[in-house]
């Protein structure tokens, strides 16, 4: 079937899609508290002849399609989870649970694998073994994340996959427009809590003290070296202070001083350099001050690593899809994370973006905004490219040059 087909296909369903995404977003749960979007997927499903086993990674779960007698196989992924933020779109279809919205568009990315799921279904033109991840907690930001705890709960060994993809929306680009690029496109995330111990006292008399406050001011000056004096400034890195708290009152020197930073990078080893020198530095900061330093550093999602073949294989099904015009074939990368990275260290795949709007459109409001909204233009989209992927992948056609 040709590509605009496909499109032509899915378009009569945009409404039924649109309107599940809507629900979704109605409806936001946290991380690992998905049930009743979980159950709306596994519904569905089931419903068009998957068979479905709930309760991956807690409240993941996965549906899968064998059609005739092919052994390749193939795992598509689309997260589930909302955010703690207070919606403040004044949408009809605006969360109804306090202080939780789908503020990052997983509601988009369910919407469009469940349009997949019902074309594909129906169509039944593809040969092996379809399996479809709806994974909890992408948003978790630890190594104890929904990717991790699916895989943990023994996801590749009861569903194999010979290659692994995801999408996700992106804001600041034209809506459908599809991003790809190989090789790192993700920056690993971790997270770093520096305590300062010192001597509290007086403020009028601060030679008796050992002030932690002021080690703490200096630690996060000497903090913006790490990258711009040791890291090659050909590659990306990033390290920030997000939070400083120290004392209670002007005439009073505290105990101690807490400090937070979020710190990323593409490679490993600039990841393994940013520890180094920032546990040094912390260190020898404490001591020139007289404080002594406690640091607990949290190493959290992976860089992701998109592999050549995979991603080269999901640009030209993007071509043949919406056309060479809407297709960057090697996009920047983004010092965001995302836990499908743990999955790429597992199967080879490729994580894609699709442009949920760009300019004055109400579509490029930043993700983790409260105003931010999925572009429902997109579904149908989505929906289409992975129908057209997953055929593509589980058929010995050869895709056009």
């Amino acid at each position: 079937m040709s590509t605009e087909a496909t499109l032509e296909a899915l378009r009569p369903h945009a409404d039924e899609f649109i309107a599940i995404r809507r629900d979704i977003h109605h409806h936001p749960e946290l991380s690992f508290k998905e049930q009743r979007t979980s159950d709306l997927v596994a519904e569905r499903l089931e419903a068009w002849g998957y068979s479905v086993e709930r309760g991956l990674g807690g409240t993941g779960l996965v549906g899968q399609l064998k059609r005739g007698s092919g052994t390749r196989s193939i795992g598509l992924r689309a997260d589930m989870d909302a955010l703690p933020i207070k919606e403040e779109t004044g949408l009809k279809y605006a969360s109804r649970n306090a202080g939780v919205m789908h503020a990052c568009g997983h509601d988009g990315h369910t919407a469009m694998l469940l349009g997949a799921a019902r074309s594909l279904a129906e169509r039944a033109q593809f040969n092996g073994t379809l399996n479809l991840i709806f994974q909890p907690a992408e948003e978790y930001g630890t190594r104890e994340s929904g990717a991790m705890r699916m895989m943990d709960d023994g996801l590749f060994e009861k569903y194999p996959c010979d290659a692994i993809f995801a999408m996700h929306n992106m804001p600041g680009h034209p809506q459908g427009k599809l991003v790809f690029r190989d090789g790192p496109m993700m920056a690993s995330s971790d997270k770093v809590f520096i305590t300062l111990n010192g001597r509290g006292g007086h403020a009028a008399m601060p030679h008796r003290a050992a002030d932690p406050l002021v080690a703490a001011a200096s630690l996060v000056m000497a903090l913006q070296t790490v990258v711009s004096r040791n890291v090659d400034p050909q590659q990306t890195a990033v390290v920030t202070v997000g939070m400083l708290q120290s004392g209670i009152a002007n005439n009073v020197i505290p105990q101690s001083a807490r400090l937070a930073l979020s710190v990323r990078a593409l490679e490993q080893s600039v990841r393994d350099l940013l520890q180094k020198r920032i546990t040094e530095l912390t260190q020898a900061q404490a001591q020139s001050f007289g404080v002594t330093a406690e640091i607990d550093y949290q190493r959290g999602y992976s860089a992701l690593v998109n592999t050549l073949a995979e991603t080269e294989f999901a640009r030209r099904v993007g071509i043949e899809l919406v056309g060479a015009e809407h297709v960057t074939l090697h996009g920047p990368a983004l010092t965001g994370s995302e836990d499908f990275a743990f999955m790429l260290e597992k199967r080879p795949g490729c994580y894609l973006l699709i442009g949920n709007g760009d300019g004055d459109s109400a579509g490029a409001c930043m993700v983790h905004n409260p105003a931010y909204d999925f572009n429902d233009d997109n579904v149908v989209i989505g929906a289409a490219y992975w129908t057209r992927l997953a055929e593509r992948y589980l058929s010995n056609a050869p895709l056009a040059a």
